[in-house]
């Protein structure tokens, strides 16, 4: 029989859905400007560029109540990875999501109220959430506002570095969201993470 903890207040889950759509958003917008065929686009390459800013801001917004409610309600401590022993217990977790989670072995590091994330999610999640979307989202005003951006960078146009970073940070941002979601199906059943993301407790 399963036990449940309550792991996620409410702020968390409403943070979590919100940054979620927000993100997707930027991704298929993001996609429609620099992709989409003109006679085929996701989106019509003006309305993609005005959600995709509009959005964009949202992100940027968001991002500022997430940084300033982990402060102050502690949760910044979820992201830390918890020592001793941090790199082994990345092994033994990367071992378990690309081999013993399909021979059935029971979850090496579950969470706790005390520990939300193992180490590895940790390690990533703080890479995410403290270096990419900051970066996504600096680069991202600085587009919409070029006249701040230097006119010359590393010997290049200056939104050009600001362009090339802008893209690989969402793309990793992007393999993230995939990865995410497939990891999101690696509860007790598929559905169980997903349902936590909704109620806050965590089955194991």
């Amino acid at each position: 029989m399963s036990e449940r903890i309550y792991l996620l207040p409410v702020w968390i889950r409403a943070w979590h859905w919100c940054n979620a759509v927000l993100i997707l958003t930027l991704i298929v917008t993001g996609a429609s400007l620099h992709f989409s065929d003109p006679n085929l686009p996701l989106l019509e390459f003006s309305r993609a560029a005005s959600v995709h800013n509009v959005a964009g801001v949202a992100l940027a917004s968001l991002y500022g109540l997430f940084v300033v409610a982990n402060i102050v309600s502690g949760n910044w401590w979820q992201y830390v990875p918890k020592p001793p022993g941090i790199g082994h217990r990345c092994m033994v977790q990367a071992r378990y999501y690309a081999y013993g989670i399909f021979r059935g072995e029971s979850h090496p590091y579950p969470p706790t109220r005390e520990a939300n994330f193992n180490a590895l999610q940790a390690l990533v999640y703080w890479f995410v959430m403290y270096i990419l979307v900051p970066t996504v989202v600096a680069t991202g005003l600085v587009f919409m506002n070029p006249e701040i951006a230097p006119e010359r960078l590393f010997g290049l146009d200056g939104l050009l570095p600001v362009a090339v970073l802008h893209y690989l940070s969402g793309t990793i941002i992007t393999l993230f969201v995939v990865a995410h979601i497939y990891l999101g199906t690696t509860g007790v059943t598929v559905t169980s993470l997903f349902k936590m993301m909704i109620t806050g407790w965590h089955e194991h």
